[in-house]
């Protein structure tokens, strides 16, 4: 077994991967063709920012090596450095020795994610200085994984061998975003999917590029108003107001004594305004108030009939009895009477009378 930073390798790990890229080289140099480029380097578009793509799987047997990536970086001059990724992934121990190569680079790093940043990708895109996912870009964590031919004991040390590089890179999601390695290789092994606000969130990028055509801050508004020299064009500045022409005023009061004044004043007092005697308030007499009408008498009812009068007839010698109480019994004063009337008078002395 050979040992690398602490981790146990298998002995045969680094003579396969030589003998497959000194096969790949030769294969090239005799077919004319030139390894394919997963990376790209542009340092004359602008003196002040450099950028490097990353589109394509990373290095080793994918395409080019490390090394080929860090004499092209080393090259770059500028004091900014622009890293856009978009890669699935592809040979750890590649994407570690460029990732380490970029946070090294004396230039300012900031990593945008166009794509994808998946499985080691994600690892190169934590080592710039700042970290942009555009719009609807993504980035993937999961486990490391490999290819083993051997017994069980090969079997083994490849199985503990892929548990310490995914420890490895978990401790380098932790350094970023905080928390335990142990957190984010539960993470890892879950194979964890982020949208571009998913990770800032988790704290793994620091923003989300702004989106073509989004509504944006309103700029203040520019200064419009110019100031030109007219005079030279017999402009002598907008019109002034005419000042008032001097009033003269004379005294009288200084060619007067004083009692011609006091006279004067005297005669030009106002009279003395008369007291406003204020009117008595007028006194509405009060209303009677209409009387109530009195309740409507209630019906009288006519009254019952009296009852026959059910005592017995009077006897009727007690009826003449009573009967003649009525009638005087003073037979000679009627007798009298009328005899004056029904006789006639045969003597003188009645005639005459």
């Amino acid at each position: 077994m050979s040992r690398m930073s602490g981790l146990m390798l298998p002995a045969n790990l680094t003579q396969v991967a030589a003998r497959h890229r000194e096969q790949a080289d030769k294969l090239r140099a005799q077919y004319g063709v030139e390894p394919p480029r997963w990376y790209r380097i542009t340092n004359a578009a602008s003196s002040d920012e450099a950028e490097v793509m990353l589109y394509d799987e990373v290095g080793g047997w994918f395409g080019a090596y490390a090394d080929e990536f860090i004499d092209e970086l080393a090259q770059i001059t500028a004091p900014r450095l622009k890293v856009r990724v978009n890669s699935p992934g592809g040979s750890v121990f590649e994407g570690i020795a460029i990732a380490n190569a970029l946070r090294s680079h004396p230039a300012d790093v900031t990593v945008q994610v166009d794509g994808l940043a998946a499985s080691i990708a994600s690892v190169i895109a934590l080592a710039g200085d700042r970290l942009v996912m555009q719009p609807n870009s993504m980035l993937m964590i999961h486990d490391a994984s490999g290819l083993c031919m051997g017994d069980a004991g090969d079997m083994q040390q490849m199985a503990g061998l892929l548990d310490a590089i995914s420890d490895n890179i978990a401790s380098a999601y932790a350094a970023k975003a905080g928390g335990t390695a142990a957190d984010w290789r539960a993470l890892m092994q879950a194979e964890t999917w982020y949208s571009a606000d998913g990770a800032v969130e988790a704290g793994l990028a620091d923003e989300v590029g702004a989106q073509r055509g989004a509504a944006a801050e309103p700029d203040a508004e520019p200064e419009m108003r110019q100031e030109y020299d007219l005079t030279a064009y017999g402009y002598q500045g907008p019109a002034q107001p005419k000042a008032p022409e001097p009033t003269l005023v004379i005294s009288i009061a200084d060619a007067l004594d004083e009692g011609t004044m006091a006279r004067l004043r005297a005669a030009v007092q106002p009279p003395a305004a008369e007291p406003v005697v204020e009117p008595e308030p007028v006194v509405e007499p009060e209303v009677p108030a209409e009387p109530e009408p009195e309740p409507a008498a209630e019906p009288i009812e006519p009254a019952e009939p009296p009852e026959p009068d059910t005592q017995p007839e009077p006897d009727p010698d007690d009826w003449t009895a009573m009967v003649a109480s009525l009638i005087p019994d003073d037979a000679d004063t009627w007798s009298a009477l009328v005899t004056n009337l029904i006789e006639p008078d045969t003597s003188s002395s009645a005639a005459t009378a």
